[in-house]
């Protein structure tokens, strides 16, 4: 099996989220192996693909996801 891209890792995050954060360390964990890999620094997600799409759903996965070590930012509506 083969790693997952900074896409892939993105996608399983957003599916993780809809389904009531199940298993979201390991994914969060996969994303920041994925960013390591492609040489990025911060995640972008779809403000629009989120359960919370609300400032304080969007501030706590942004704070959620920086204690395990990945910087969130958001794509523009």
């Amino acid at each position: 099996m083969s790693e997952p891209t900074v896409e892939d890792a993105t996608n399983r995050v957003y599916e993780a989220l809809h389904a009531d954060n199940a298993e979201i360390d390991a994914h969060i964990a996969a994303l920041k192996a994925a960013l390591t890999r492609a040489g990025l620094k911060e995640a972008v997600f779809d403000p629009a693909r989120l359960v919370q799409n609300n400032r304080s759903g969007r501030k706590l996965m942004q704070a959620y996801f920086r204690q395990r070590g990945v910087t969130v930012k958001f794509s523009a509506y």
